[in-house]
């Protein structure tokens, strides 16, 4: 599917998952860079982790047609995660868009510590550990999420790119991402495990080198079905060229 601008605003085709999901666009992509993320390096060769397919999760998604408000995301972050246990502060979330969204990460026992270490953070998990991402919208506003996971795009199995689309985040909602996208009714969920075992190690589109990071990139959204008031303009004529027109 192409990408339509106007005026700097994207037209895209979103599909909407308990919030919302997308296809990826055909136009403007560009592939995750092939990062070695600072947590690998750190750790040994057995601290180091990826996240495998997993087993079924009921997942269902409907298609939902939005547009973004601008052609780049608004916010980007990377999470880091190794078996490794971090020392330092640690926080249950995340502040995205000045505190207007939040991002976490929970398994079955409830949310997952994030370290930040000059100005990286992290995430300690364990083989065999499913895990999820969670969003959270404090405002008004309607954003699209845009995940990866280990350079994979969690919709369509793809190399990851910021252009892609992806969930929808509604106002005042969650947004649970819980494991790559298998079909319109379910995902695979999201495993820790050995970096050989990782879905990007055994992808044609994934890197084992891409191991051990999680991307989001956000985007705001416009409703079409939701018309907004236009601010008043102080000389409305210079944006009329041209001769006076008959009155209708």
């Amino acid at each position: 599917m192409t990408l339509h601008k106007r005026k700097s605003v994207a037209t895209i085709l979103l599909l909407a998952l308990l919030t919302g999901c997308s296809p990826a666009p055909s136009a403007q992509r560009e592939s995750a860079p092939n990062v070695q993320a600072k947590a690998v390096q750190d750790a040994s060769e057995s601290e180091r982790l990826g996240t495998k397919w997993g087993d079924d999760v009921d997942s269902k998604m409907t298609t939902v047609d939005l547009r973004r408000t601008s052609s780049e995301p608004i916010e980007q972050i990377q999470i880091r995660y190794v078996d490794k246990a971090y020392k330092g502060r640690a926080v249950n979330s995340m502040s995205l868009l000045a505190g207007k969204a939040e991002f976490s990460m929970e398994d079955d026992s409830g949310t997952l510590s994030i370290y930040r270490d000059t100005g990286n953070y992290y995430v300690h998990g364990q083989a065999g550990q499913a895990y999820r991402l969670v969003y959270h919208n404090n405002s008004a506003n309607t954003y699209e999420i845009v995940a990866s996971v280990d350079g994979i795009n969690v919709l369509n199995g793809s190399a990851a790119s910021r252009y892609d689309n992806g969930y929808v985040l509604y106002p005042n909602s969650n947004l649970v991402i819980e494991g790559f996208r298998k079909s319109q009714n379910a995902v695979a969920s999201f495993i820790f495990s050995k970096p050989d075992d990782a879905y990007a190690a055994n992808n044609d589109n994934g890197s084992i080198s891409n191991t051990g990071v999680i991307g989001s990139a956000i985007y705001e959204l416009y409703d079409p079905s939701e018309p907004r008031s236009e601010p008043p303009q102080a000389y409305p004529a210079d944006t009329n060229n041209g001769y006076a027109k008959p009155p209708q």
